[in-house]
């Protein structure tokens, strides 16, 4: 090959991935509410999960972005393991239509006539639009820059087969067989795209470059080098991230390990579907076939096996989920998708509530232990850090919902540390075990009508009772203040030591911002969660 062919090639590989990444990324954002909701479906079985994988990856054309998404629902707590499996298998299989795209489309119409009026008419949605109508944009200008690589691509390949001595390689057998899986699989590492490594090998043996069977070979491998973007990806990632990318890894591998056998049967088969669907049966379509019929393959042999897959991944890369002070449901690979990302904050902002009610509690009890304390407040801060810092990382993408959602997520994790530190006073400040019956009997009161305020601002399955919520906070004010100058009447009467009204007010005084924070960071959480359900711009919090 020439050096001016050989940079007309690296140039129509480089259009094409940007065409793709493009096409990606702007409809994964003006298909956001979209994409949320048909991954909810999923989770009614793992063969809608199934159905849903192919659908989606073939509408957004990345098996990698529908399978980090899937991590993200998996990892904000609204789609299972096993659930999520599904999802990742469907889209192993809908990612074949990129396939389809090349070789009836490529192949068939003038790339030109298709390229330049959507560059032109995403070009103007992008810049004179304004959020999904300019993701949507964004998405056409891909879809050109896609055709025009493709288009570029063709062209680098076209009459040189003869010139390039494939005969000098073993092109059959076993060992071409494995030689150019490799050659598959290591362009898939290297480009991060088993997309453009079917687009390069398509348009190679539509070219005469590359022989049919090694071709097949080629598609074989760029299923298992598409594993390495899920390898790279997992890095640092969530447990339950790893699971899922390792379900990926396992449908892969056992698909070429099934595929590469049967090369000639599945070529045959090939033929033979492409002859009677009416098809040309030129390397192009066969191919297209071919990877369609292998990923069907990889899905028949695993799927009997996928409850046993799910409980062995059960099992493994658990270590880190013991520290409470880690993130559990913050993926950055769901950032993409800033609606799954508010989903991810919801679900780790609970786990903030849960640890600042349970030192609420604790210290209420007069009895906390203040090392324990120290250690939790310790743990709280870390994991409200890492959601303060991945809730400014969440691109807002012109999203009115998301914009206004993220500072209520901010407000949140601040209400929560507000609480912890309090606690962490309120702990310290413990009270004689032989008070006066009746300013023990203020004080359990007043302990009292805080427990109730606790309970209902308490994050729990289900919506907030936000009603219930501010009338126990109404009640335990009017407790605070009739309690508060009921002391202070006895301190000015000599009825109580300065020491101990000093403190038993201390301790109403801390229990009562407490409170306060609970009650504002309840609020806030409910509104987050409205604006992630229904998609309504969420109010301001509650200062």
């Amino acid at each position: 090959m020439s050096p001016d062919a050989l940079l007309h090639f690296a140039g129509g590989v480089g259009l094409f991935l940007l065409g793709m990444r493009l096409m990606s990324d702007g409809l994964k954002v003006a298909a956001g509410p979209a994409l949320r909701g048909l991954l909810s479906a999923a989770t009614a079985s793992r063969a809608r999960g199934v159905a849903s994988g192919v659908l989606i990856t073939a509408l957004v054309q990345s098996s990698s972005a529908v399978i980090f998404a899937t991590i993200g629902f998996v990892n904000a707590g609204l789609m299972n393991l096993a659930q999520a499996v599904g999802v990742v298998f469907g889209a192993n299989v809908g990612t074949t239509l990129t396939s389809w795209i090349v070789a009836l489309v490529g192949f068939n119409v003038d790339l030109q006539v298709l390229a330049m009026p959507a560059v032109a008419l995403g070009m103007g949605l992008w810049i004179l639009g304004g959020g999904r109508r300019a993701a949507l944009g964004q998405a056409l200008v891909g879809f050109g820059i896609f055709f025009l690589g493709l288009d570029a691509l063709k062209g680098s390949f076209a009459g040189i087969g003869t010139e390039v001595g494939l005969d000098a390689l073993p092109t059959r057998g076993l060992w071409g067989i494995l030689l150019f899986a490799a050659v598959g699989g290591v362009l898939t590492v290297l480009m991060q795209s088993s997309s453009a490594t079917l687009a390069v090998t398509l348009t190679a043996a539509a070219g005469g470059l590359v022989p049919l069977t090694a071709a097949a070979a080629m598609v074989v491998g760029a299923k298992v080098g598409t594993t390495s973007t899920a390898l790279f990806a997992v890095i640092g990632a969530t447990p339950d991230a790893r699971r899922a990318a390792a379900a990926h890894v396992a449908f892969s591998l056992l698909t070429a390990a099934a595929a590469l056998p049967m090369l000639p049967l599945l070529l045959e088969a090939s033929r033979w579907t492409a002859a009677h669907l009416g098809l040309e049966t030129q390397p192009a379509t066969v191919l297209a076939i071919f990877h369609t019929l292998s990923a069907l393959l990889g899905l028949a042999l695993i799927w009997p096996f996928t409850d046993r897959l799910v409980a062995w991944l059960g099992g493994r890369f658990a270590r880190g989920e013991a520290d409470e002070g880690q993130p559990r449901h913050l993926d950055r690979h769901v950032l993409g998708t800033p609606r799954l990302a508010l989903d991810a904050l919801d679900m780790e902002l609970r786990r903030l509530a849960v640890i600042a009610h349970r030192m609420a509690r604790s210290a209420l009890s007069n009895e906390a232990d203040d090392a324990r304390l120290a250690a939790e407040q310790a743990v709280l801060d870390r994991l409200a850090e890492a959601v303060i810092g991945y809730a400014g990382s969440v691109p807002g993408g012109g999203d009115a919902v998301v914009d206004a959602a993220l500072p209520n997520a901010v407000r949140v994790a601040q209400y929560y540390r507000g609480m912890a530190e309090r606690a962490e006073e309120l702990g310290r400040t413990r009270l004689a075990a032989d008070l006066p019956p009746d300013q023990q009997a203020l004080v359990d009161r007043l302990h009292r009508d805080g427990q109730a305020v606790l309970d209902a601002s308490q994050p729990r399955s289900g919506t907030l009772d936000l009603a219930a919520l501010d009338a126990a906070s109404a009640g335990f004010e009017a407790a605070y203040q009739e309690i508060k100058a009921t002391l202070l009447r006895a301190g000015g009467r000599g009825e109580l030591g300065p020491a101990t009204l000093v403190r038993i007010l201390d301790r109403a005084s801390f229990l009562r911002r407490i409170l306060d924070q609970a009650r504002k960071a309840a609020h806030c959480l409910a509104t987050l969660e409205r604006a992630a359900d229904d998609g309504g711009v969420p109010a301001p919090g509650t200062a």
